[in-house]
């Protein structure tokens, strides 16, 4: 009983796996409080709906976001479901559900509270790097150098909390910077010790799920607030295809070859396929926020051309992302399959965006038709792609 209590970490390998990892009971638990913070994110820009708040949903976004997948990419390589790692993992989810308590007004008098938060997650994944360093000498260049540049991170938000905003919020920038630029620059060391891959992608495939879901929890809130009529039916129904559409654009069509990148080193192609969910998730949890309005106002007589333009802009957001995402795999994959999907990506994007400039001519609920249509064309076309 004690050896499996305190059993030191154990370098996870694809190679030697009996097979394929699948996410375990613990890690769709650790994810649970991620839908919270998600969800809270999504209800702060609902409620703050306005440039300020859009630029706070974002700021706060990426702190979240990054969290998970540094625990992320910690449990993906290193693992033993001991009694610590649950502890632990129990520990890290208390602090995610501090920073989500502190989403709201969170550039503002929670701004403190928020930043100790993120520190101290950041503190445990970096003392879990240490100690795994120390037990696994082949992986300790790799955790003592994640090590270092996760730490001064730390001391940057350390400092924001002792200076007054705006300051405040250019220290995190900037180390937020440094935790993104570690990964990057470590990619010898990454090379000896890659994270275990299949897994990752099923991790960050849930992760998408979890943003998916906010879009439904949003279409369901609204219509409920509201007496039943063929329009709220309708609107809502679409925003439902919307989602749908996105569920199958990303789990049929994504390739991710580029982040088998990381075994020989590539950081660059890899990072960029991974980073690259970040505005994706962003985009999505915005679309959820854009159909609620758009479902909250589909009665009225007037429409807000405000949240028209920002439903059709985080659309198309998703879409260019999409296209971005496709385009790093031409090189590795099937070439032109994926150029072919990009552009598909990148045409229903510019038709959203053309609906956008065009909003204050057009009804809510003909844009999230039409919205709705470019996203379900894309589907047409992935199934008749003669490449797929």
């Amino acid at each position: 009983m004690t050896k499996a209590i305190f059993q030191p970490p154990i370098l996870r390998r694809d190679e030697c796996e009996e097979e394929e990892r699948s996410a375990t009971w613990l890690e769709l638990f650790f994810d649970l409080i991620f839908v919270v913070a998600i969800a809270q994110l999504a209800h702060n820009l609902n409620e703050n709906f306005s440039r300020f708040g859009l630029v706070e949903f974002v700021i706060l976004f990426v702190p979240v976001w990054w969290c998970w997948i540094g625990a992320t990419f910690y449990d993906t390589r290193f693992s033993n479901d001991g009694l610590v790692d649950r502890l632990i993992t129990l520990l890290q989810m208390a602090i995610v559900a501090a920073m989500a308590a502190n989403v709201y007004r969170g550039l503002d008098s929670s701004s403190i509270a928020f930043a100790f938060s993120y520190i101290a997650f950041r503190v445990v994944l970096i003392c879990q790097y240490l100690h795994a360093g120390y037990h696994i000498p082949k992986a300790r260049p790799l955790t003592s150098w994640y090590a270092i540049g996760f730490s001064s991170s730390v001391v940057l938000w350390l400092i924001s909390t002792i200076v007054p905003i705006p300051w405040r919020f250019v220290f995190w920038g900037i180390g937020l910077i440094i935790d993104f630029a570690t990964p990057f620059t470590a990619g010898k060391r990454v090379k000896k010790v890659p994270p275990s891959l299949s897994h990752t992608t099923e991790r960050i495939g849930l992760f998408t799920l979890i943003v998916l879901g906010e879009s439904i929890v949003a279409v369901v809130g609204s219509v409920s607030q509201q007496e039943w009529s063929m329009v709220s039916i309708a609107t809502a129904f679409l925003g439902l295809s919307i989602a749908f559409s996105f569920w199958w654009m990303y789990f049929d069509t994504v390739d991710n070859s580029p982040l088998y990148a990381m075994k020989q080193g590539n950081m660059a192609i890899a990072l960029t396929w991974l980073y690259a969910h970040l505005p994706l998730t962003i985009g999505l949890t915005a679309t959820g926020v854009g159909v609620e309005k758009i479902i909250h106002h589909s009665l009225e007589s007037s429409d807000i051309v405000g949240d028209n333009i920002f439903f059709c802009l985080s659309v198309a957001l998703c879409l260019l992302v999409l296209s971005g995402i496709h385009w790093t795999s031409c090189d590795l994959g099937q070439t032109k399959c994926k150029r072919i999907v990009t552009f598909y990506r990148l045409g229903a994007a510019a038709f959203i965006i053309t609906i956008a400039l065009a909003s204050s001519l057009l009804s809510s609920l003909l844009i999230i038709f039409l919205v709705a249509f470019a996203c379900t064309i894309q589907i047409v076309f992935d199934i008749f792609n003669t490449c797929s």
